[in-house]
């Protein structure tokens, strides 16, 4: 048994056998699985998973792509072009997520209302918006650092035969650079896992926003919070499982194959 596994294990063991317990400050019945009101509460907070899940490859997904458009401007040889690319990842990386969250779901109805536009933002489009934005200056250095270490010899050896530089960035650069970047923009996917947390403040229903009404119906804030604690734990742990399969795949511990 792996340690990660074993640590697990025993946490689940003391919960568990702390479930039967009513008396003192102890209230683990709120989320006992032998009694109805029990797993009432557990299948209603593992159905946050869903919104969680979803929310969070979204907006890996949309960071990822922003993260592109923004860091192939910033190794460009057009200094302009790096000047704004710059600029957008300092002021985006300055601000913290929840007020950024709270301008995405609230301004920009209003920006839209101002330039004639009907368009509103629901909350799950708004932290989602919101997620992309914050970790896309991320991503963008985190790609910028990646292309930046494949050799300059395979970008002039693509010129040599021929290649534009589009052509050069999809077959040559981006390929080599993805194997290397792969580790970070997965912690990066990990960091909007766990941040997504912050899209119940604006009513979202995914595992923190459940956690939160079923503290305010049963006043057992310990139980619960500490139920929700393992969801994002084996979460987290099933995506860092995917991706160590992954990186195998890929061959993107490169220190491994040499």
């Amino acid at each position: 048994m792996s340690k990660n596994n074993l640590i697990l294990s025993t946490c689940l063991l003391i919960l568990l056998t702390g479930c039967s317990s009513t008396s003192g400050t102890w209230g683990w019945y709120v989320i006992d699985p032998s009694t109805k009101s029990g797993l009432t509460n557990i299948k209603f907070l593992i159905g946050g998973f869903t919104s969680t899940i979803y929310l969070s490859i979204l907006a890996a997904l949309l960071s990822i792509v922003i993260g592109l458009l923004v860091a192939l401007p910033g190794i460009s040889n057009n200094k302009f072009l790096r000047v704004i690319s710059r600029i957008y990842v300092e002021f985006v990386r300055a601000i913290p997520l929840l007020p950024m969250l709270f301008w995405v779901f609230y301004g920009l109805p209003v920006i839209f209302k101002s330039l004639g536009l009907n368009i509103n933002i629901d909350a799950f489009w708004g932290a989602v918006l919101t997620l992309a934005i914050s970790d896309s200056a991320f991503t963008a250095e985190i790609y910028r650092s990646g292309i930046q270490s494949i050799a300059r010899g395979q970008k002039e050896a693509a010129q040599t035969v021929g290649l534009n530089y589009f052509q050069t960035m999809r077959y040559v650069i981006l390929p080599q650079a993805l194997r290397r970047i792969l580790p970070p923009l997965a912690n990066q996917f990990i960091y909007i896992v766990k941040m997504s947390a912050f899209a119940s403040v604006i009513g979202m229903q995914e595992l923190t926003r459940r956690a939160n009404e079923i503290v305010v119906t049963e006043y057992r804030p310990l139980e619960v919070y500490t139920l929700l604690i393992f969801e994002y734990l084996v979460l987290v742990l099933a995506i860092s499982f995917a991706v160590r399969w992954l990186e195998r795949k890929m061959g993107s511990n490169e220190s491994l194959n040499n």
